[in-house]
């Protein structure tokens, strides 16, 4: 039987990063579902790889409900030091987003594996068993573990719920994370509209960015990232059951103006252009090719002239225009770009992402119960809570 001093499980980012800072000092060999790593990275950013967040590590922090728990990690794996593995140049986009500048994810991939000359890789091996001795598959034994095998989402990268249970460590409840949601509504007739820098809520939380609707629903920055905070005030777990989940969210079509000050602009403004039709008057507040769309679920004529409104009418355009509403009846699992939960962060040491409860054993990346917003933020927990724990595995 084969010895190793560091068996690795999963070839993803975090799983990547932990075999290169443990290499450095130990002979590692990184066990990989796969016929190839990297697989759902490879998707990351929309195929370009947003490979981090450039923020300030005080305010990147801030985006993260287990900031503390993440602080060790971040500090001890910084983005200088995730780019200077690299040979070639990456650029910063709109709120502080990473890519390659050759904008393929690939191409990240590819630096990464260069950083493997000293691993051993196992393709195609799923991990089916750990003894307590950490003898693998009954085939190769390790003096210490680290498991890297990401979430549920995505399975068809080789992503499994039954990763979470090879080893004793306590779990929490498992979510969808980043998911584009499926309305009761069939929305093709305005699918491929966006709606900019408008305020989604869901009872008392909000978000502003973009909404664009799909055929399915509704999907974009704003809803991706509301998402989470539905999915965290939902009672539910896959590890369980697929949810039949229906709730439903609103839309601040005009964030910029309260509702107080919205009214008396359209009392001033009806009176002043009394002949104009709504669908026109509406073109000063909406997506042209959402007005349609608009009229018709408030039940209001768009021929009808401004002076011909009413106050009751108006009230109404005024409700729906400060909170246009959507009735869902589920996340879009097939997009769910992360999972929320994990293996409890209780009983794992934030200085070294070992076990508490078993020595020796480590965990890393996605399969933690850590998440952040989309924007190159879960990718950093992987890259950073990877290295972290490659490095004191490596610790003899």
């Amino acid at each position: 039987m084969k010895k190793y001093d560091i068996a690795i499980i999963g070839g993803g980012p975090a799983g990547i990063m932990a075999a290169i800072a443990a290499s450095r000092t130990s002979n590692v060999i990184l066990l990989e579902k796969n016929s190839s790593l990297g697989c759902k990275f490879l998707l990351t950013g929309g195929g370009r790889c947003n490979i981090t967040n450039n923020k300030p590590i005080r305010e990147l922090l801030t985006f993260f409900n287990n900031r503390n728990f993440l602080k060790h990690s971040f500090y001890s794996f910084t983005n200088d030091d995730l780019f200077s593995l690299f040979d070639f140049d990456f650029i910063e986009e709109d709120d502080n987003r990473i890519f390659p500048c050759s904008g393929n994810s690939g191409d990240v991939l590819d630096g990464l594996i260069e950083c493997l000359e000293n691993v051993v890789i196992s393709y195609n091996f799923e991990v089916i068993s750990i003894s307590d001795d950490f003898v693998i598959n009954d085939k190769l034994k390790a003096d210490k573990i680290i498991i890297a095998t990401g979430g549920i989402t995505y399975p068809q990268t080789g992503c499994s719920s039954k990763n979470y249970f090879l080893t004793s460590q306590p779990v929490t409840d498992i979510k969808y994370g980043l998911s584009p949601l499926i309305t009761k509504k069939d929305l093709s007739e305005i699918a491929g509209i966006t709606l900019s820098d408008v305020v989604i809520s869901y009872k008392k939380n909000k978000v502003k960015g973009n909404v664009l609707f799909s055929h399915v629903g509704l999907t974009g920055p704003g809803i991706i990232n509301l998402s989470n905070e539905i999915s965290e005030l939902i009672s539910y777990n896959l590890l369980e059951n697929d949810p039949n989940l229906e709730f439903q969210i609103s839309i601040d079509l005009c964030p910029d103006i309260n509702r107080e000050e919205l009214n008396e602009k359209l009392i001033k403004d009806f009176q002043n252009k009394g002949k104009t039709k709504i669908k026109n008057y509406l073109k000063l507040l909406l997506t042209n090719n959402f007005i349609t769309f608009f009229l018709n679920e408030t039940g209001i004529d768009g021929e009808t002239q401004l002076s011909r409104i009413n106050k009751k009418t108006k009230n109404r355009l005024v409700e729906n225009l400060k909170r246009f509403t959507f009735d869902i009846i589920g996340f879009n699992s097939n997009l769910a770009k992360i999972t929320i939960g994990g293996v409890d962060l209780k009983y794992i040491n934030s200085k070294t992402m070992e076990s508490t409860l078993i020595p020796g054993l480590y965990f890393a990346g996605e399969i933690l119960d850590l998440h952040g917003p989309t924007g190159g933020y879960n990718l950093k927990i992987a890259f950073s809570t990877g290295y972290l724990a490659g490095q004191s595995a490596s610790k003899k």
